[in-house]
């Protein structure tokens, strides 16, 4: 069965990036970090709300991972450990629960966060992405 994965896009803010939540089969699983709507402009946006394909890839900088595949316009847009939009380079940052870090909004316990939803996709290679606002 190829799972269901959901965006949910909560909030924007131009400083400090597009929160929301990511839901697994219909269960919500952690909470996302994307960088602001700059208009889909490579590594610096998040992506367009639509529905795409998610593969598995192993990433240089983050091993295994998944891929967000044909983002017009874009490639390697990929899911990842992070805490800042600073962090996020265009992708979508999986993460326990919404904080602080020096003052700035942010995602925080990241990285067990992006283990855990790799666990999660044990044996998968494919999911269907539906990206959603609610802003």
């Amino acid at each position: 069965m190829i799972p269901i994965i959901e965006l949910i896009r909560l909030e924007e803010n131009f400083r400090f990036g597009t929160f929301g939540v990511w839901r697994i089969n219909k269960q919500v699983f952690c909470v996302t970090l994307e960088p602001a709507d700059l208009e889909n402009e490579r590594n610096r946006s998040s992506i367009p709300a639509q529905q795409y394909e998610m593969k598995r890839v192993v990433s240089p900088r983050f091993g295994e991972t998944f891929e967000i595949c044909d983002v017009p316009g874009r490639s390697k847009v990929l899911c990842h450990p992070g805490n800042k939009v600073i962090d996020t380079e265009g992708c979508i940052i999986l993460a326990q629960h919404y904080g602080k870090l020096s003052g700035d909004r942010a995602v925080l316990n990241s990285g067990d966060t992006f283990k855990a939803f790799m666990a999660e996709m044990i044996g998968i290679n494919l999911a269907h992405l539906t990206i959603y606002e609610h802003f």
